[in-house]
């Protein structure tokens, strides 16, 4: 593996993945992308990943959520522990719920399925990689979904109309808490998908969140 005092312009990948026929697939395909990622290791299991992170300090780990002696989300946890700017992305077989809460919660800046196309998971790991979420709006729907459900009982229904923004502002926060994309909010309000993109990052400013999900989350919250 690559000596982590190098220093390299590609972008740092570590693979955690407990089937040795999809981490050396993944491995090797990422190897072609554009010859931007140089891939630093390559972990059988969550403790052997934990033990990479430090070793060859990634920019971004391709993380499974089902490994043996560590799951994913403990080893997301104590990675993130020591090296908060790393960026971890998912890669899963599984899309419930309460998998994809847990993961994003415990840091995980994206996820996405196994069966995804190589070039949308090297997409991905790319956008984590510029410090950014890459949270699909079907998986922001599900944290949203998981969210309400552990809320408590006496929390309002919908979000409550926020005085900094105008109404317009207001009624697009509450189809982006009801986890709809830009293309269904311009569909729904007769307005551009431009215009709806334009209208999520002066929420988002004026909000103080990050991203879509964590806007959702500090709103109905």
């Amino acid at each position: 593996m690559t000596d982590p005092r190098l220093t390299s312009e590609r972008i740092r990948v570590l693979i955690a993945e407990d089937q040795t026929l999809i981490r050396e697939g993944l491995a090797t395909l990422l190897a072609q992308q554009n010859d931007d990622f140089e891939i630093v290791g390559a972990a059988a299991d969550g403790e052997q990943a934990i033990e990479f992170a430090r070793r060859y300090r990634p920019d971004v780990v391709l993380m499974d959520l089902q490994m043996p002696r560590a799951d994913g989300v403990t080893a997301t946890q104590r990675i993130l522990r020591e090296f908060p700017g790393t960026g971890i992305v998912v890669l899963t077989t599984f899309e419930t719920n309460d998998l994809i809460f847990e993961a994003v919660s415990a840091g995980a800046k994206a996820y996405l399925l196994k069966d995804s196309r190589i070039d949308e998971i090297a997409a991905t790991i790319r956008t984590v990689a510029n410090g950014q979420s890459a949270l699909s709006p079907g998986v922001a729907a599900k944290i949203l979904e998981e969210f309400k459900r552990l809320r408590p009982r006496h929390a309002p229904a919908s979000p409550p109309l926020r005085g900094d923004l105008t109404a317009r502002e207001n009624e697009i926060l509450k189809l982006i808490v009801e986890g709809k994309s830009n293309g269904e909010i311009g569909a729904q309000l007769h307005l551009a998908e431009g215009t709806i993109k334009n209208y999520v990052s002066t929420i988002l400013e004026k909000c103080g969140a990050k991203n879509r999900t964590e806007l959702a989350i500090k709103t109905i919250g």
